[in-house]
């Protein structure tokens, strides 16, 4: 399944949103804790396809052939 850059984009606000809403919580339960991994996994994964994305494109090619990395590849990734 290939996304757009817009799509992209909007995956990442909305997963930021829920990640800033879960972080200003009083309450940081087990389920909490799951959930903001799941969130950093996800934009990790969605920043990752837009660098890809960006790469295809700067080298002449389509930036539709883009595919999500699977997360323990994404985070296995030296920053």
């Amino acid at each position: 399944m290939s996304m757009n850059d817009d799509t992209i984009h909007q995956t990442i606000t909305r997963l930021v949103a829920e990640e800033h809403q879960l972080r200003s919580g009083a309450v940081h339960g087990d389920e909490q804790r799951e959930r903001l991994r799941q969130l950093e996994e996800s934009l990790d994964q969605c920043w990752d396809l837009l660098r890809q994305r960006d790469a295809l494109r700067d080298a002449g090619a389509n930036p539709d052939l883009a595919e999500p990395r699977p997360i323990p590849e994404v985070e296995g990734y030296i920053q």
